[in-house]
């Protein structure tokens, strides 16, 4: 072993030995003993470049296999090095160490640390070295970090590490990696020796403030703020360091720093300001220094460093105590009310409101005594007097940013509520009355709406009626007599208040909450902009659920009254009914409400059968029945109502349509549409999606027996003939079989847990369905509800079975060129394998195989590459989250990367006639990935991309086009290496006779103007000549946005250009 040791090439023994030890359980400590024992020369060693290969040799092989020398190996007490203690450091500050020890202290002339001169080592890997100068710092730093990882150092050795670290290494000498060491080893240490550390006391802050002193490193100021964030809120006493702690730091503010391009280590600014802003915030002992600095930024004219500061002082007024800000109250003051009144940017202004609201809270929080200054009382009386005499002011002109700068001290507590609103609402509502011009009351009413909002309501005792209670008459007036107007911006700002009032818990009184309903029923009957109709309703809504039994008693039975009026024929009266029609969803969150609004609703459908309602409305109707299935409360009250009224309605109005249709009455014809069942399915589907499980099994066998058996006994108004036949395609009309739609809705939405009876008897009729019916509802309905169950059938041989059955009846429909019934099965198996792909099913893989394979079909080829659109996107009816379809992440990544080379492939082989459908199948599966995905996978497949553009297809080239442009914008340098082809393409597309076409290619052109300068400078004619015919375009968004790349394009290259 001397033999080696003596060698020069220390890694190359490392390597050697390791291994060979390790196989042989060679005792890692007797190794070490020996080792040590025989480079005891060599440490030393009058020689510096001798000391350096010994220190070398041992950091190597520590750092090896550091747990080898715990003290689980059994490291002998006896041994000079401290038990369990792998590091260089201590061997040279304990005196047990004996040799080792007086290899820096004993003489002064040999010290390893600390002298300037360099001193050779190796650093590389594998048996290929490269020579590197190292300085002893940076050789004793880089041996000891890895070794504060240690469980087993013994206690007092992290001082003794740290003293010697401090004492001895002036750490801003050394290497970037070094320094990273040395900060690494101090996390270490204080996430693993914290109580040992804070022993040091004021020592521990005074040395760091030393070894960070100077950072320049991005990567290194991180884990520097890291260390100081630790010191300031865990508690280490700062002593009297503490303006030097925050000096070094706060040198660095704010963080003005720019990534370099393609930075491999992927530091941003913004994780730089974050770490330094949890510094600077981390400790009010920062106070009397952090408040003049942000004062200080405040004042400067950029931008970025008054955000900064106004973001950093937010964060910091959270840790504040009212004392701690006495000093500094107007100062802050001025600065952020300069901010508010000459604001130049919507971010400083919010930033600064935020800040104010931050120092309103904190002064909230003093107690007030009989001998207690109010802190709060103060600031507010010197907020109020600069901002309350612009509110009364007769041209309101700074009315805004006053009111903003008071609604942002009334957000931040109660106290201060109560301050503000005491002193502003009289006046506000007072000018109010005085004003006759319509824009300055709007204006009025939206600073008191937005004052409302602001207020907080907690009240601070039991007694304490709330803030706004004083007030609640005037503002009720106020509001209310803005309602009565005849401007309709005053009404929508009107209703807007008086939605902010009924927010405020308890301040509306009953006779409030039935005057409002009044003002509410009157605007919805007589007022036809739509804009106070939208108010309306979104102020109704609020209001029914905070008070639903006025809207039950007063607005439902007047809505219904004036829905079923005779005025039925005019056109006005169309409107007034769709309008009602919102409203009663609207209003419906509350199931007292449901209650009396549903049956408004199921009326109106069952007028339909009559040609008293037409379609448009009947299609309203459901939607407003949607809205109410997705937003009421999910209560046993409202499922029961859903189960036992709403869906059995629905189901009986359906089939009633469909057998007066068959019966050729001629009634009914508008609920046998195809729109109306489209509208009917949500409803269903929404409602099963939240039923109880009790209810949701109970819905799911009448379903299944309603279908299979006939059995109508669960419908109301029963008067359907027995045995009913809804699911045998070749014997019943397509009115009666299109009807599996609300089958789909009632089974395939119900939550998975549901036991669903009888259902290999159910896929079996539907499968027979899906595949033998001609109509396109019909069989289209059977087979996305057949798809729907096996998507949440049970793994096992059974749903192995049903899929082998379903492949192999496909496979022969599809193969027989001369069937009939080859888009049925063509429909079933796009379906079926959507089912088995979201799940991640083994069998899907056959099913898309066969999809694959019909792209070269010469009449199924194009539906084939629509096909892969439907599996690759949502769809709004089954097979989604809301069904409680059986979704797996990330399924769209896993089946392009599992199936893009059959693409490729299949491109390649395909006749020139068939590549379109190729084409357009790729187009809509990378079109549906996310835009992360498309820039790391598109590369590989950008030639099909370009070629894709040149298919007559507008579709695809709409679908390519925005598959390139965020390619374009972090371009990969094959798409550099085909520039001219990518110029080409688009350039042709910008005279398409597509307007969405010629819009995209112009995006596109455009974001090629921002690639490098000297990449795109020789297309610059040709494109400035390209681009010129579509500035006279006849639609103006396309000249818009032709305008737009040409001048990117014409700036490259041009004095002041890029």
């Amino acid at each position: 072993m001397s033999f080696f040791i003596q060698s020069g090439n220390i890694r190359h023994v490392l390597y050697t030995l390791h291994k060979p030890l390790r196989c042989l359980q060679f005792p890692a400590v007797l190794f070490f003993c020996d080792l040590l024992s025989n480079r005891r020369l060599s440490l030393t060693s009058s020689e510096p470049q001798t000391r350096a290969r010994g220190v070398q040799l041992l950091s190597d092989v520590l750092q090896e296999d550091s747990a080898a020398l715990s003290q689980r190996e059994g490291l002998s007490t006896t041994f000079p090095v401290p038990s369990g203690l792998p590091t260089f450091l201590i061997l040279l500050s304990d005196p047990r160490s004996g040799g080792a020890h007086r290899v820096l202290r004993e003489p002064p002339q040999r010290q390893l640390r600390g002298h300037a001169a360099r001193l050779t080592g190796t650093a590389g890997s594998g048996n290929r070295f490269r020579r590197r100068t190292f300085s002893s710092e940076e050789l004793l730093v880089t041996f000891v970090s890895p070794q504060t990882r240690c469980a087993a150092l013994p206690p007092g050795s992290a001082v003794s590490m740290l003293r010697s670290l401090f004492q001895d290494v002036h750490v801003q000498s050394l290497m970037i990696a070094e320094r990273a060491c040395v900060y690494n080893m101090l996390i270490n240490l204080m996430d693993t020796r914290e109580a040992e550390l804070k022993s040091l006391g004021a020592d521990f802050v005074f040395g760091f403030v030393q070894s960070m002193d100077g950072e320049r490193d991005p990567r290194n100021l991180l884990l520097a703020f890291q260390i100081a964030r630790n010191i300031v809120v865990r508690g280490y006493d700062l002593g009297k360091f503490t303006e030097e702690l925050f000096e070094v730091t706060s040198c660095y503010f704010p963080i003005d720093f720019t990534p370099p391009p393609n930075d491999p280590h992927g530091i941003t600014k913004e994780e730089l300001v974050q770490a330094l802003r949890a510094v600077l915030a981390g400790t009010p002992k920062f106070a009397e220094f952090l408040f003049p600095l942000l004062i200080e930024k405040l004042d400067s004219d950029v931008q970025s460093a008054k955000l900064d500061a106004l973001q950093t002082l937010n964060a910091f007024l959270s840790r504040c105590e009212h004392t701690d800000t006495a000093e500094f109250l107007q100062g802050l003051w001025s600065s952020l009310r300069r901010e508010v009144f000459q604001t130049s940017s919507e971010k400083i202004e919010s930033a600064a409101l935020a800040a104010l609201t931050a120092l309103t809270s904190c002064l909230s929080r003093s107690v007030l005594s009989s001998d207690s200054e109010d802190v709060l009382g103060h600031f507010l009386e010197v907020v109020l007097k600069d901002c309350e005499h612009h509110l009364r002011e007769p041209d309101l002109k700074l009315v805004w940013p006053s009111a903003k700068l008071l609604q942002a001290c009334s957000g931040a507590s109660y106290r201060a509520s109560r301050v503000i609103a005491a002193s502003v609402l009289p006046a506000l509502t007072e000018q109010y009355s005085s004003k006759t011009q319509c824009s300055q009351r709007r204006t009025l009413l939206e600073v008191l709406q937005r004052f409302v909002q602001s207020v907080k309501s907690s009240r601070s005792t039991e007694d304490d009626d709330g803030v706004l209670s004083a007030h609640r008459a005037d503002l009720c007036g106020v509001a209310f007599a803005a309602l009565s107007e005849s401007n309709a911006s005053l009404q929508v700002t009107a209703a807007a208040l008086l939605a902010s009032l009924a927010r405020q818990t308890g301040l509306l009184l009953e006779a409030d909450v039935r005057l409002a309903v009044d003002h509410l029923t009157r605007l919805l009957l007589t007022e036809d902009d739509d804009r106070v109709s939208a108010a309306v309703v979104e102020c109704a809504g609020v209001l029914a659920e905070l008070h639903p039994a006025a809207f039950a008693t007063r607005l439902i039975p007047r809505l219904k009254e004036e829905v079923f009026s005779d005025a039925s024929q005019q056109h006005s009266h169309h409107a007034v009914r769709r309008r009602c029609l919102s409203a009663l969803a609207a209003v419906s969150t509350q199931p007292s409400v449901v209650q009396e609004s549903t049956p408004v609703l199921l009326q109106v459908l069952k007028s339909a059968l009559t040609g008293g309602v037409s379609l448009e409305e009947a299609v309203l109707a459901c939607r407003s029945l949607q809205r109410i299935a997705a937003r009421v409360q999910d209560t046993e009250e409202a499922g029961t109502c859903f189960h036992d009224v709403i869906i059995p309605r629905l189901l009986s109005l359906a089939l009633q349509a469909a057998l007066q249709e068959e019966d050729s009455s001629g009634r009914g014809g508008a609920l046998v549409q195809e729109d109306f069942l489209s509208a009917v399915v949500p409803v269903i589907s929404t409602s099963c999606s939240r039923l109880q499980p009790t209810l949701a099994a109970r819905t799911a066998s009448r379903a299944v027996s309603l279908f299979l058996d006939g059995d109508v006994s669960c419908l109301p108004e029963n008067s359907f003939p027995p045995r009913l036949q809804l699911l045998q395609a070749e014997e019943v009309s397509w009115r009666r079989s299109q009807l599996v739609c609300l089958l789909m809705g009632c089974v395939c939405a119900l939550p998975r847990g549901v036991e669903l009876p009888r259902t290999d008897e159910l896929l079996s009729r539907l499968e027979e369905m899906s595949c033998t019916c001609r109509h396109p509802l019909s069989y289209t309905a059977a087979a996305k509800c057949f798809a729907g169950l096996v998507n949440k059938s049970a793994e096992g041989g059974a749903l192995d079975g049903v899929i082998q059955r379903v492949r192999a009846r496909i496979c022969r429909e599809l193969d027989s060129s001369s069937s009939p019934l080859r888009t049925q099965a063509f429909t079933l198996l796009v379906w079926v394998s959507k089912a088995l792909l979201l799940r991640y099913h083994p069998l899907s893989t056959g099913l898309t195989d066969q999809l694959f394979s019909l792209l070269d079909d010469a009449h199924l080829g194009a539906a084939a590459a629509d096909g892969f659109l439907l599996l690759m996107s949502d769809s709004p009816d089954v097979l989604n989250r809301g069904c409680h379809a059986d979704v797996r992440i990330m399924y769209r990544q896993r089946f392009f990367s599992e199936n893009s080379a059959k693409l490729v492939q299949g491109f390649n082989a395909a006749p020139q006639e068939k590549k379109p459908n190729y084409l357009k199948a790729l187009s809509n599966i990378v079109n549906t990935l996310p835009q992360q995905v498309q820039v790391t996978e598109l590369p590989a497949l950008l030639s099909l991309l370009l070629e894709a553009l040149t298919c007559p297809d507008q579709g695809v080239q709409l679908s390519t086009l925005s598959c390139l442009e965020p390619v374009i914008a972090s371009p990969p340098p094959v798409l550099l290496q085909q520039l001219e082809a990518v110029v080409g393409r688009l350039l042709a597309l910008v005279c398409s006779p597509a307007m969405n076409v010629r819009m995209s290619s112009l995006r596109c052109v455009r974001a090629l103007s921002l690639l490098p300068a000297h990449q795109v400078l020789p297309f610059r004619a040709r494109v400035l000549r390209a681009l010129a015919p579509p500035l006279d375009d006849r639609k103006r968004l396309v000249r818009q946005e032709a305008v737009q790349a040409r001048g990117e394009w014409f700036l490259i290259g041009s004095p002041g250009g890029r």
